[in-house]
């Protein structure tokens, strides 16, 4: 009974760290969507609801206090049916191609300057409604430069300028002109820097990409540099083996002996070579600090948040976790260790702490550079961060490192 519980044990543990893998990725999916949520330029029917501003004109027509409403009414109609379709079709990327938004934009500044010159008064809304359809319909991205929507919108501008002098009086010649212009420029300005902003975020996903795919590529390459020679050799020494084994043990066995020594230094030259990629993944120094702390009869709680951060800082980050964690298990007595990560866009911050009565180790795991919490000070300290340990109050210690996150050494890297 006692074997078999104790056999189920690391199948449940590799399990549950399995579940807890895929968790964060689907938490890291749900955070990417949420934030191109986020930055989603405004949609189809976010700009409909600006035909509003026609609603003196329609209860007008209703009342009859215009002359021929059923000629309002139709240019009316006409009116939102071609803003609808200059609007949907100006933020359809395979309608935007097309002269569909083009013609849908004539058709609105006739009817405009149909209305305006016919019946004035609060007709001369339709120019700030003209305008800014012609911001979404000519903005940078649909023609070549943005010199045909700044003459379009100061055209519109100045024409509605002059009929509102003409048809509505001196004092709504500025309003209505300053309106006109001010609802083209703005709407194209925040569609144009949506449409950038989610270019640059395409651009930089795909660079990230290709940077896994050439890095990818790189080990695959260094691999079969390693591995092609040496596996020739060793199946070559093999059939040596087993040629020499049925009559001369002696050569067998000095064949056998290279074999080892070919495997050990083949060995050798491949943790040599995956080095750097154990160094600078922190999520893999977590993943093992949580096992430790598992198999010591010690309760981990591992947290991280934050952008992801460049090769270096992760690599001196895993060091500190690496000698902080071990650091626990051999002298702290704890029964609860928590390990908090929290990186922001430009400091990253690391703290262990538990609740038991030791203190902090000098003596540095295997393989670790520096002496101990001494060494990693002074590693931290060079890369332009700190470290701070000490007990955590009455019982129980704190360990807290903090480094500077340069945005531009990931980009140097890669490149």
């Amino acid at each position: 009974m006692t074997d078999s519980t104790s056999d189920s044990k690391p199948g449940n543990r590799s399990e549950s760290k399995s579940e807890r893998r895929t968790a964060r990725r689907a938490e890291r999916e749900a955070n990417r969507k949420l934030r191109a949520e986020r930055h989603k330029p405004p949609g189809k029917f976010a700009f409909l609801p600006w035909l509003f501003m026609l609603t003196g004109d329609v209860e007008d027509l209703f009342r009859g206090e215009v002359p021929l409403p059923w000629l309002g009414g139709l240019g009316v109609l006409a009116f939102a049916g071609l803003y609808a379709l200059a609007v949907f079709t100006g933020l359809d990327k395979r309608k935007r191609a097309t002269r569909v938004p083009f013609y849908a934009l004539g058709g609105m500044a006739t009817v405009t300057y149909a209305l305006t010159l016919g019946y004035g008064g609060d007709w001369l809304l339709c120019f700030p409604l003209l305008s800014l359809a012609a911001g979404i319909v000519l903005r940078r991205g649909m023609t070549e430069s943005g010199r045909l929507l700044s003459v379009v919108i100061l055209t519109f501008a100045g024409s509605a300028g002059v009929i509102a002098g003409i048809r509505g009086g001196p004092s709504e010649t500025l309003t209505v002109a300053y309106g006109t212009l001010l609802s083209g420029f703005v709407t194209a300005a925040i569609l144009s820097l949506f449409e950038t902003v989610a270019e640059l975020r395409e651009t930089r996903e795909e660079l990230a990409r290709s940077a896994v795919e050439r890095e990818r590529l790189r080990f695959s390459r260094d691999l079969h540099d390693l591995l092609g020679h040496t596996m020739s050799v060793i199946v070559v020494k093999a059939e040596a083996v087993r040629r020499l084994a049925p009559r001369d043990l002696d050569a067998a066995i000095g064949q056998a002996a290279d074999i080892e020594a070919v495997g050990r230094q083949a060995l050798t030259e491949i943790r040599e070579a995956v080095t750097g990629y154990r160094e600078s993944t922190l999520n893999t120094e977590l993943d093992r600090a949580r096992s430790l702390l598992e198999a010591s009869g010690i309760t981990p709680d591992i947290r991280q948040s934050g952008p992801p951060l460049p090769p270096q800082s992760a690599a001196l980050l895993g060091w500190v976790v690496r000698e902080g964690v071990t650091n626990v298990v051999r002298h702290s007595g704890a029964g609860r260790c928590t390990v908090e990560v929290r990186g922001e866009t430009d400091q990253v911050r690391l703290e262990i702490t538990d609740n038991g009565g030791g203190v902090g180790s000098d003596a540095a795991p295997a393989g670790s550079p520096g002496n101990g919490l001494k060494g990693l000070t002074e590693r931290l300290a060079a890369a332009g961060g700190h470290l701070t340990a000490g007990p955590d109050g009455r019982k129980g210690f704190r360990l807290v490192a903090e480094l500077p996150v340069d945005s531009e050494s990931e980009e140097d890297h890669r490149s």
